[in-house]
């Protein structure tokens, strides 16, 4: 990386450390500050990574994922979501991040019954450059982070009336790698890098569930979610805090092909509450155009710097192609342009599609026998069904129904007998 790139920046980190520091100037720096709406506690905090987007479906709609959920993209956000995921999934995402930062990452999900486990990591790699006063090189090589993620979930009390509540928690493993550098008098020091480097062990905690409000369409999906998650919880790494962080999410379909959300994120530094950050907003939304193409777009607002993210997908099942592009204004003065691709392919459903439309025909099948009289055969239908999907609630009030036609078919035969 050349070191025109990092100039700016450059002087920028040494020159907020000055201000603070240095004797009645704090005050100057508050002020500057204030001017531009830059939060005093930011970039406290160690393994940023964890909070740099991968890209894909979740960063289209501006990082308001956290009730969404709705495909591997929720590793990072909700971890309670892979219990309820329709497809088992493998995902692989690109981002060109800040100037030649990169960050590649992949994540694999799958789901038996109401259980879901995932797995996934990413890596951001940034070139680094060393030079002395005079232009010459002393030192190069490769500022990087690595952050590995396994995932488990379970999904609650499920039915269809009462959607349940999935609950999940995610074990984060992060290692920060710094380069090694020269000493004053130019010479590399071997090992230097290594000892700044650090490695931190770190949870998240998740929790969604969704319901019917002013839905105005025919779907057995529910058009409104809600989730919940405590992203980033360890302990200190080389004393500084990680960037712990709570959220709520709402999700709402107010019709079948649009999805908007909006997700309230707070940041808590566990080592001092009171140098947490400032509370920031996403909002997201997406509209199914047909069933090959999508668009999305989305708005997180820290600040006054917005981000601003617009995104397609199309689906070439079983794969589908995601293409962001961000105007990011959270991070510095000027414009930030990047984009991100995230390939998702969906690897089957381990026949939960198949078994749903058997319970649908064997419901089916049972009403019409109810229909002829025939209660008996009716019974049968839909004790096969409830045994194929316990939580199909339909044919449970449907069994409980022809059982009481029963007694009461034969009380009446007891009481005709009797009389007679």
């Amino acid at each position: 990386m050349k070191r025109f790139r990092s100039s700016a920046a450059s002087l920028l980190l040494l020159l907020v450390p000055a201000l603070a520091g240095a004797q009645g100037l704090p005050s100057v720096y508050d002020s500057i500050a204030s001017l531009f709406d830059i939060d005093l506690n930011a970039g406290l905090t160690r393994m940023l990574i964890t909070r740099i987007p991968m890209g894909g479906l979740a960063e289209g709609m501006g990082m308001a994922y956290t009730a969404v959920a709705a495909d591997s993209s929720f590793l990072e956000l909700n971890p309670s979501a892979s219990s309820v995921q329709d497809f088992t999934e493998l995902s692989i995402y690109h981002n060109n991040w800040i100037a030649d930062t990169r960050i590649e990452g992949a994540v694999y999900t799958l789901r038996f019954g109401r259980t879901g486990f995932s797995l996934g990591g990413k890596w951001l790699y940034l070139p680094f450059t060393e030079y002395n006063d005079y232009g010459d090189r002393l030192a190069s090589g490769y500022y990087s982070e690595a952050l590995l993620i396994g995932n488990a979930s379970v999904h609650l009390f499920p039915g269809y009336y009462f959607y349940g509540l999935a609950v999940g928690a995610n074990v984060k493993l992060a290692y920060q790698s710094f380069p090694d550098f020269a000493d004053q008098n130019g010479i590399v020091q071997a090992g230097s890098g290594f000892s700044q480097s650090a490695l931190a062990v770190m949870a998240d905690f998740g929790v969604l569930t969704k319901f019917n409000f002013l839905k105005y369409y025919a779907s057995r999906k529910k058009n409104v979610s809600v989730g919940l998650a405590l992203k980033n919880v360890g302990p200190p790494v080389q004393g500084d805090p990680l960037p712990t962080t709570a959220t709520v999410g709402l999700a709402y379909s107010p019709l079948r092909p649009i999805t908007i959300s909006s997700d309230f994120s707070l940041p808590i530094n566990l080592v001092d509450l009171s140098k947490s950050e400032t509370p920031y907003w996403s909002l997201g939304t997406q509209f199914v155009l047909t069933d090959f193409l999508s668009m999305q777009a989305g708005l997180q607002i820290k600040g006054s710097n917005p981000r601003l993210t617009v995104g397609t997908a199309v689906d070439f099942n079983p794969l589908t192609l995601f293409v962001n592009y961000t105007l990011d204004l959270t991070t510095q003065l000027t414009s930030l342009n990047h984009l991100s691709i995230q390939a998702r392919f969906r690897l089957g459903d381990m026949g939960r599609a198949a078994k749903s439309a058997k319970v649908d025909e064997l419901y089916t099948a049972g009403l019409e026998a109810y229909t002829r009289g025939d209660i008996e055969r009716a019974i049968v239908f839909w004790t096969e069904a409830i045994s194929l999907d316990p939580s199909f609630d339909p044919a449970r009030d449907a069994l409980r129904a022809a059982r009481a036609s029963l007694d009461i078919r034969e009380g009446m035969r007891n009481i005709l007998q009797s009389t007679n």
